[in-house]
């Protein structure tokens, strides 16, 4: 698999001392994707070809046979859906998906029993209407789908933080080198890895040793030669939580969470990671669920608002690539919205894609409407729709 290419091209201070990596361009290693082929693709596309593109789902969403409240729709923030194991495409999902294409599918450790299963599961959601890219939270350590499967025979990896804690970047390198081998082997295309939080606070109970460390001149290296090691196995990486989930105590899967840090606090700390992934390439930024009330002046999750995503993270840092939020079920998320409020609102304040929907039919089809209503327009549909074919067209898959 060929895509996008760019080493790290500033120095980073570690300790006062400066670390350069270089900076390397090979036009036969890094093709470039002629808008034109982009946007002759958009034209041939439907609205609903478009509409899904924006949504990367659980396999089970496709499944309406699975049911788990009364309204007769999946719960997939169930602890019931792990019990499920759904590891093959059927035949009510292929008949779902003819309705509603899907731009991504992403496998969680229930989807995965062994080799022999994952080998046949892969090119039967490959062959869904959509051509979605695969995807998985493989990060090393307590969140690894695969690594923690004694399925499979991989090299674990105990923490980023221990890896962190060496300071070493050239063991951030290996970790994500040997993550990437395996799961291009497997047939994944991205990885949601590593994370770029900055573990400020002892508190805090969802990132901890996930994160490599709490100093952001140790994180920073580590963070883009991770994704420098993904790459070269062939893998896409995706830093996260943007605009940073290591200074919450609350976890965004059950409910709110809150950073009470200024922005100008965040240019000192979180943003250093950030910026050193977006500058050295990074294809993709997922967002966290946070409240940021000292930046946004509300509580408002900053996969919802527009000012983080747009004013912040597109205009002042300047990222031009994928944002893609963090699981649409969660409790931060679904406490507040409906699917569809969900689904739109976070189209509208500026991500591309969105990952996890609780309810995927419904917010699908309350994207289609909110385009035909005019509360969306197209326009601002295809300029998602643009950088996800980018994207899949210089990884082969479009």
């Amino acid at each position: 698999m060929k895509q996008f290419k760019l080493w790290v091209l500033a120095a980073t201070l570690v300790s006062g001392t400066s670390v350069f990596t270089s900076c390397s361009s090979d036009d036969d290693d890094n093709p470039v994707v002629p808008t034109d082929e982009v946007e002759a693709q958009l034209r041939q596309m439907t609205l609903r070809e478009k509409v899904g593109q924006l949504f990367y789902v659980r396999p089970e969403c496709l499944d309406t046979t699975i049911h788990f409240n009364n309204s007769g729709s999946i719960d997939v923030s169930s602890d019931d859906i792990r019990e499920i194991k759904l590891q093959a495409v059927n035949a009510t999902m292929r008949g779902v998906n003819e309705k509603y294409p899907v731009g991504g599918v992403i496998l969680y450790a229930h989807n995965i029993e062994d080799e022999a299963q994952l080998a046949a599961f892969i090119p039967q959601l490959r062959a869904l209407k959509g051509s979605p890219l695969l995807c998985i939270d493989e990060e090393g350590g307590r969140v690894a789908r695969i690594g923690r499967n004694t399925n499979f025979n991989v090299e674990t990896f105990e923490s980023m933080g221990a890896i962190g804690a060496t300071g070493d970047p050239k063991n951030a390198y290996h970790c994500g080198n040997v993550i990437g081998t395996y799961l291009h082997r497997y047939g994944f295309d991205i990885d949601f890895a590593p994370v770029a939080d900055v573990n400020t606070n002892p508190e805090n109970i969802v990132i901890g040793a996930r994160a490599f460390s709490d100093d952001p001149q140790v994180a920073a290296p580590m963070v883009t030669n991770y994704l420098q090691g993904l790459y070269d196995a062939g893998v896409t990486g995706c830093i996260k939580h943007f605009p940073g989930h290591g200074d919450t105590k609350a976890d965004t899967h059950y409910g709110y969470a809150q950073s009470l840090k200024t922005w100008s606090e965040m240019l000192d700390c979180e943003m250093i990671t950030f910026k050193a992934g977006i500058q050295w390439g990074a294809q993709l930024i997922m967002t966290a669920h946070i409240a940021t009330p000292n930046v946004t002046g509300s509580d408002i999750p900053a996969t919802m608002s527009p000012l983080i995503l747009q004013d912040k993270l597109r205009r002042e840092l300047g990222y031009e690539n994928i944002i893609i939020t963090d699981g649409m079920e969660m409790g931060a998320i679904t406490q507040q919205y409906n699917p569809a409020e969900a689904a739109v609102g976070t189209l509208q304040a500026g991500a591309d894609i969105v990952l996890g929907p609780q309810h995927f039919i419904e917010a699908f089809d309350a994207v289609v409407k909110a385009v035909e209503d005019g509360v969306l327009t197209e326009e601002r549909i295809d300029q998602s729709v643009r950088r996800i074919l980018r994207l899949k067209k210089q990884m082969g898959r479009a």
